[in-house]
């Protein structure tokens, strides 16, 4: 079964060659014509999966408590920047502001709340779950966009969408896993020259079996880097919640989702009535819940 993203793919792999999994994960995600986000309501039981906030108010509530406190213990400060990165609907930030208006109104009253959300049609669904707060937020295509200041950062399930790099043992030791096509015109997984600096394995290359898949996300690094900086400068504190292994391990992570099941990740890529959802955990054992997801 083909998608519109599907054929562009293919356009783009007939001109170029094999791509990587990292740019295969951002086409069906972020594509801006045909990406998962641009085109579907991915939470709920109409969409493909369920996140925590979405289940229980309990849980926005208990993170909510959770900045008060954080900002307490930081003596209070005049002016506090409340963000989160990939809000979805905007339920959990809704949560967070019911408890922070009520256990602290000079914390709401003084704070600025600021979204980070690249999908226009997400804000559009956040400014209406947000209408009662509408004169304190700001919208971000980019967290390097952000005010300077004091903040208390909160993001839920970021880590496992932001893409991955993936290699795979083979005879001739770790290459880069792509995404290419095969004698049917099909997209297919398949080995590059690629490889990967050995010291960064868990194990020797020549311990594991053939097949076997490791995972590492620089993009995944870069942004941990880029808040642990804007923490260290400006001063705060970041509630970070996702899902993973304790340690790295091999194993492949990369799954996709569509309505609530397990679907092929190459079958059928931002399919708009329901495409599947890509996600990884790199770090993340165990979870369906997005369109990527990795778990390195």
């Amino acid at each position: 079964m083909t998608t519109p993203l599907g054929e562009k793919i293919k356009a783009i792999i007939r001109t170029n060659g094999p791509i990587s999994i990292t740019d295969y994960f951002s086409l069906c995600l972020a594509d801006p014509e045909h990406g998962y986000y641009q085109v579907r309501e991915p939470f709920g039981r109409a969409g493909d999966f369920t996140t925590a906030p979405e289940i229980s108010q309990l849980f926005g509530e208990m993170i909510g408590i959770f900045l008060v406190q954080a900002w307490q213990q930081h003596g209070s400060p005049e002016k506090a920047i409340l963000c989160e990165i990939g809000p979805g609907r905007g339920t959990m930030m809704a949560d967070i502001l019911r408890v922070v208006e009520k256990l602290s109104p000079a914390l709401y009253e003084t704070a600025e709340v600021h979204l980070i959300e690249t999908s226009e049609r997400l804000r559009k669904v956040q400014s209406q779950t947000l209408i009662r707060h509408k004169w304190k937020i700001s919208w971000h295509d980019s967290f390097d966009t952000l005010p300077e200041g004091f903040l208390l950062l909160a993001t839920n399930e970021l880590f496992d969408a932001i893409p991955i790099r993936q290699f795979v043992k083979t005879t001739q030791g770790f290459r880069e896993r792509l995404v290419g096509l095969d004698a049917d015109d099909e997209l297919v997984f398949a080995a590059g020259t690629a490889t990967i600096d050995p010291d960064l394995l868990p194990v020797p290359a020549k311990d594991v079996p053939v097949g076997t898949v490791f995972e590492v996300s620089p993009a995944r690094d870069a942004v941990m880097a880029t808040l642990s900086a804007r923490i260290r400068t400006g001063g705060g504190t970041a509630l970070i919640i996702d899902y993973g292994h304790i340690s790295t391990g091999f194993g492949d992570t990369l799954q996709a989702v569509r309505d609530h099941l397990y679907d092929p990740p190459l079958k059928q890529p931002g399919k708009p009535t329901s495409p599947a959802m890509l996600i990884s955990s790199s770090s993340a054992a165990g979870r369906w819940p997005k369109v990527f997801r990795s778990m390195a």
